[in-house]
């Protein structure tokens, strides 16, 4: 069996055009037949699969239906290693690859993170076959969603040299992969590459384009970009003026997304329920209950009922606002009305309760999601494993968290192993506290910065800072990076001991590992160097910190009541 190497990667491959051989017989399956031709292209990104119609493909004739038939159950099966072997040994026999197959193929081998496998496919089907755009489409879809830009710029320059122009479909890609990767500019370059090409984009680039400008460049620059698309005869749909709306809201905007969405109802278009959700969040997040009410009215005679969401909003809102009593009430509506709760709806309830210590209820109602159908996940437990512990209850917590995995059949992530820490640690079981870090590590688990944070706390509280230290290093050489509270944290530890040397070269290396000092830095070391027996020094570094606005008047103030300084040495200093 003859091996493909891996020559189509564009680093290696010259952009030199083979002569396909024409007397070799097309490869087709028996999976794909005349009536499904018209869909059996899936474009690489779902949302641009109408955008472009492939050709008709051309007729077929097979003598060994053994090798088809043994390709065709590979393929349906996702078998993609077999399917190959199978293409290549039909190949090998003078057969011609079919482009369909192959494209779809080169997909399967990209989504298996068989990417030189999927390339040899290619090479295959240049060689022996005819690619067209879908196929080259499928290569820079696969090289963008392995994170690989640069080959997919370069599998685009091979495409134009070989004659293929690049379809609507082949930008929206490359304009996509770069959105979602928060590289908006590169993006906007491909667009005015696309203009160039002549190649007219469609509402979909102007939709990736403007929701990716909500998140880097604001809502106006977005705008911008409707008004062009608009311009260009093209008509939004509701979807980019939810990605509006949503964005203004996000930026706190409320009113202006409700005089957008007043708009767009007049100029025909119907906002749907996920429309007046958007806008529902965001009114009630600003508190603004009687607008909100008044949509909700504006929803209802319209004929838009609303939906599980909608109800989880409301609920979420009125949790936050203290009306637990009101959002249990319309929990019990929503049932009433047909509507399946589901975890979002039951949330914010039982996390009010236990911000209320109401853990009894909470864990009430955790049975009784549990009863609806709903399975509880990790963050309701943990919910109520933090619950329990600030309310004293370390133990019934601890019985619930062993139960997590086999019986409950939801594990403990980073999360309940930090909650359950840091109670066994506060109520005297040190022990137990760091046989469950390391339990967590022996799992998989991976610490995180609350993980490292609570530790270091921990120690500090019990003097044992030099430990404390040291995990602050060992901090520095991981994946998770010590935050200004780290550093805060043992900063306070070392000021507690008077070790005011070792808390100023600590304050240095965080200096230095480019972590900035935030206000309450500064005032702990203050606070530490007076309290040390140097009250007088202590307010020397107070004021200059003062004159260099790196901490605020009021502070200044407070500190100065707190050490206060002789009246000839304080108007000496205050000359100075």
């Amino acid at each position: 069996m003859t091996t493909f190497s891996t020559e189509f990667l564009p680093r290696t491959l010259p952009f030199t055009p083979s002569n396909p051989k024409t007397t070799l017989v097309s490869c087709r399956v028996s999976l794909v037949n005349e009536d499904s031709i018209s869909k059996r292209r899936n474009l690489v990104d779902a949302s641009v699969s109408s955008e472009t119609k492939p050709k008709l493909p051309q007729s077929f004739d097979f003598k060994d239906t053994h090798l088809m038939k043994a390709l065709g159950r590979s393929f349906k099966a996702g078998k993609y290693n077999e399917a190959l072997y199978f293409l290549q040994r039909m190949v090998n026999k003078g057969y011609k690859p079919d482009v369909i197959l192959c494209t779809r193929l080169i997909k399967g081998l990209f989504n298996s993170r068989r990417i030189e496998k999927a390339l040899g496919v290619m090479e295959m089907l240049e060689k022996y076959g005819d690619p067209d755009v879908f196929a080259y489409n499928a290569v820079i879809s696969g090289f963008c969603k392995s994170d690989q830009i640069d080959n997919a710029y370069e599998v685009l320059d091979r495409m134009k040299k070989r004659g293929f122009a690049p379809d609507v479909v082949t930008y929206n890609i490359l304009i996509g992969s770069l959105c979602s990767k928060g590289k908006l500019e590169l993006a906007l370059k491909v667009m005015d590459q696309l203009l160039k090409d002549k190649c007219n984009p469609t509402v979909i680039t102007y939709t990736i384009l403007i929701e990716a400008t909500i998140l880097e460049g604001g809502i106006d620059e977005a705008l911008k970009l409707l008004d062009e698309m608009l311009s260009t005869g093209l008509q939004p749909d509701m979807f980019i003026y939810n990605a509006i709306v949503k964005g203004m809201c996000r930026e706190g905007l409320v009113t202006r997304a409700s005089e957008l969405f007043s708009s767009i109802s007049s100029k025909g278009y119907a906002p749907d329920v996920i429309s007046y959700n958007i806008l529902l969040r965001g009114l009630l997040n600003q508190g603004e209950w009687e607008a909100g009410q008044k949509l909700m009215s504006d929803m209802l005679s319209k004929g838009c009922e609303p939906n599980a969401v909608t109800y989880s909003i409301l609920i979420s809102s009125l949790c936050r606002d203290g009306k637990v009593e009101e959002a249990v009430g319309l929990l019990k509506a929503m049932k009433e009305k047909g509507l399946t709760p589901d975890a979002y709806s039951y949330d914010p309830v039982i996390a009010a309760f236990c911000k209320e210590s109401k853990v009894d209820l909470a864990i009430e109602f955790l049975d009784s999601m549990i009863s609806d159908g709903c399975l509880p996940d990790i963050v309701n437990y943990n919910t109520i494993l933090s619950s329990l512990c600030k309310n004293g209850k370390a133990d019934e917590a601890l019985n619930i968290f062993h139960k997590l995995g086999e019986e409950v059949g939801c594990p403990p992530n980073t999360s309940s192993y930090n909650t359950m820490f840091s109670a066994l640690w506060y109520t005297g079981h040190k022990i137990r506290a760091l046989k469950m870090i390391l339990e967590m590590l022996n799992k998989g688990i991976d610490p995180d910065e609350i993980t490292y944070n609570s530790l270091i706390s921990c120690l500090c509280r019990d003097a044992l800072v030099d430990h404390a230290i040291g995990l602050l290093v060992d901090m520095e050489s991981s994946e998770c990076q010590p935050s200004v509270i780290s550093y805060n944290t043992v900063l306070l530890g070392l000021c507690k001991m008077h070790r005011i040397t070792d808390a100023i070269e600590v304050l240095a290396a965080m200096v230095d590992k480019g972590c900035r000092p935030n206000e309450t830095t500064y005032t702990l070391l203050i606070e530490g160097i007076g309290y040390a027996g140097w009250p007088n020094d202590a307010m020397d570094v107070a004021i200059s910190l003062v004159n260099m606005d790196a901490i605020p008047q009021h502070t200044f103030k407070r500190l100065c009541r707190i050490f206060p300084m002789l009246d000839g040495y304080k108007d000496l200093t205050l000359s100075n």
